[in-house]
């Protein structure tokens, strides 16, 4: 067994993930700028829901934003959530970014993967990747972003080498302080 092929997807404490001083730093609304009413969304690896239920709002009722992660706890909460908000329109999925099988292929508007490759196991990274572009449709974006240093379970060169497999549309470059992150569509 090769060293990354034990590693198992990271979760983090539901709370740490969506609690009022996270809200100091960053905005659930963060994303809302790229969707519009009546879009498909899929928000990978949205933990207890920080940006789920402002996307939800932004595609309204006639839109839907499916709301994946591996932590079934993480799901619970949002499934709560929606309940408690009447947010109808989000689909919550206990499951791995590598197997979408319930979004249809070329369905969805945009894809929403913050942090998500830093959590899922190195040997799912590839299926995770072939995943969102199966899902995105032939005009969709999807934001991709990895942490940089001991945290993250993706290195500069396989964040370069993912990037290569999209339409990079914009993106940053190193920055000491900054994780990496990039707008990308499917290539053509």
């Amino acid at each position: 067994m090769a060293p990354s092929e034990d590693k198992r997807d990271k979760h983090f404490p539901v709370f740490a993930l969506d609690n009022p001083l996270r809200r100091l730093f960053g905005s659930p609304r963060k994303y809302c700028s790229y969707v519009k009413q009546e879009q498909i969304v899929a928000d990978l690896g949205c933990g207890p829901g920080f940006y789920t239920f402002a996307l939800a709002k932004s595609v309204g009722p006639q839109g839907r934003i499916y709301a994946v992660d591996s932590d079934e706890k993480a799901i619970r909460t949002v499934k709560r959530k929606a309940a408690k908000r009447q947010c109808d329109n989000v689909e919550a999925h206990a499951s791995s970014a590598a197997d979408l099988s319930f979004i249809e292929d070329d369905s969805v508007d945009f894809v929403l993967a913050d942090g998500l490759l830093c959590s899922v196991a190195p040997q799912d990274h590839e299926s995770a990747v072939r995943e969102i572009k199966r899902i995105l449709k032939p005009d969709g974006k999807a934001f991709l972003s990895v942490a940089k240093g001991r945290m993250s379970y993706v290195d500069k060169a396989e964040w370069e080498g993912i990037l290569e497999g999209f339409k990079v549309e914009l993106r940053n470059y190193e920055s000491f302080f900054e994780d990496r992150w990039a707008l990308v569509s499917k290539k053509h």
